[in-house]
């Protein structure tokens, strides 16, 4: 399954389940998670997608770290499962 697909499973389930997804695609700063997850009544979530197998470029894991350290939840995503910033398959 491509990145692509992925996300597309991925932002119709988060909806189904009350999420307002946002998919970033250019922003100001290079290596923002693909996606940004606004559960209701809740905190942001900006979730990265990875195909299966692979991992978060640094860049990638750096920026999920400065989002944390801004009480914001991030993440990465397989497909299959999802994995705290700093946890590989």
């Amino acid at each position: 399954m491509t990145e692509q697909q992925i996300q597309s499973k991925l932002i119709k389930k988060l909806e189904t389940e009350g999420y307002y997804v946002i998919k970033l695609s250019v922003t100001n700063k290079p290596g923002i998670p693909d996606l940004l997850a606004i559960p209701k009544d809740s905190n942001v979530e900006f979730i990265e997608v990875k195909k299966k197998g692979q991992k978060p470029r640094p860049l990638q894991i750096y920026r999920m770290n400065e989002i944390k350290k801004h009480g914001a939840k991030a993440y990465w995503y397989n497909g299959e499962e999802y994995f705290d910033v700093n946890e590989g398959e």
